[in-house]
C-alpha cells in the first residue's frame, strides 16, 4: 500500500490582520503540526485577504452540473478547481473562524459554497465520500460564551452549522472544535470580572491544539 503524503491546509478568515485571536491560534496550531510533521506539505490561504467570490447563477449550476455548459468565466471554473484541489489533497485542515454575529464569516460560507456539490455529497449514515477521512480542526474565536448555563446558551450558530455542513461533504469523521471564548473580556470594560475566565478558556485552547497537532 502506497505511503500516504501529509498535507495541511490552513485557512484564516478573520478581518483582523493583527490582535485576531482565531488567527494566533490556527498559527499555533499549523506550526506545531509542521514541527511534529516536517516532511508534510503545507498549504495557507486567507480567505478574508482574499475572499472567495460569492456564488453567482451560472456558477452554481456549473457546481450543479460541471458537464453543461452554464456561461461560467473561465477563472471562475479555475478557482473552484484549485479550491477543491487544496481540500481533496489535504489530510489534515485547519480553519481559523471567528465569530461575527453569534456566526460564521460570510468569506468561510463562499468557501463552503464550492465545496458542497453534489460530487462531494455523502448520505447520511452512508458510506464515505471523496472528502472522506481526513482530519478536521476549526479554531474559533467568541467575545462571548455560549457554554450550557450562560446567557446566550442556544445562541451559538457557528459550531452546529459547520458540523451540520461539514459533514454534509464528509469532513466530520475527524473533527474537533477549539474555542476560545470571552475574548471581548479584554477590551470591554462591563467585562472587566470576566478576565480570568477568558485568559482560562484561552490557555485551554493552546493546550488543545498542541495536542491535535501531534
Amino acid at each position: 500500500m502506497p505511503t500516504v503524503r501529509l498535507s495541511l491546509l490552513h485557512l484564516d478568515a478573520s478581518i483582523r490582520s493583527t490582535g485576531s485571536t482565531s488567527r494566533e491560534l490556527s498559527a499555533h496550531f499549523a506550526s506545531e503540526w509542521r514541527r511534529n510533521h516536517p516532511e508534510g506539505d503545507y498549504v495557507y490561504r486567507d480567505l478574508a485577504a482574499v475572499p472567495v467570490p460569492h456564488l453567482t447563477h451560472a456558477v452554481r449550476e456549473a457546481l450543479l452540473n460541471p458537464a453543461g455548459e452554464h456561461g461560467e468565466p473561465p477563472h471562475e471554473r479555475a478557482l473552484t478547481a484549485a479550491l477543491t484541489t487544496e481540500v481533496r489533497e489535504a489530510t489534515t485542515l485547519v480553519i481559523g473562524v471567528p465569530m461575527y454575529n453569534y456566526s460564521i464569516p460570510s468569506t468561510v460560507k463562499a468557501w463552503l459554497d464550492r465545496l458542497v456539490t453534489p460530487a462531494h455529497m455523502v448520505a447520511p449514515g452512508g458510506g464515505p465520500g471523496p472528502l472522506s477521512g481526513k482530519s478536521v480542526v476549526v479554531v474559533s474565536a467568541r467575545g462571548g460564551s455560549y457554554a450550557p448555563g450562560t446567557p446566550r446558551e442556544g445562541w451559538d450558530h457557528q459550531e452546529p452549522y459547520l458540523r451540520s455542513v461539514l459533514g454534509s461533504i464528509g469532513l466530520a469523521d475527524d473533527l474537533g472544535f477549539v474555542h476560545a471564548e470571552l475574548t471581548m473580556a479584554g477590551v470591554v470594560p462591563q467585562m472587566a470580572a470576566l478576565r480570568p475566565l477568558a485568559e482560562k478558556s484561552l490557555a485551554a485552547a493552546y493546550e488543545t491544539l498542541d495536542g491535535l497537532a501531534r
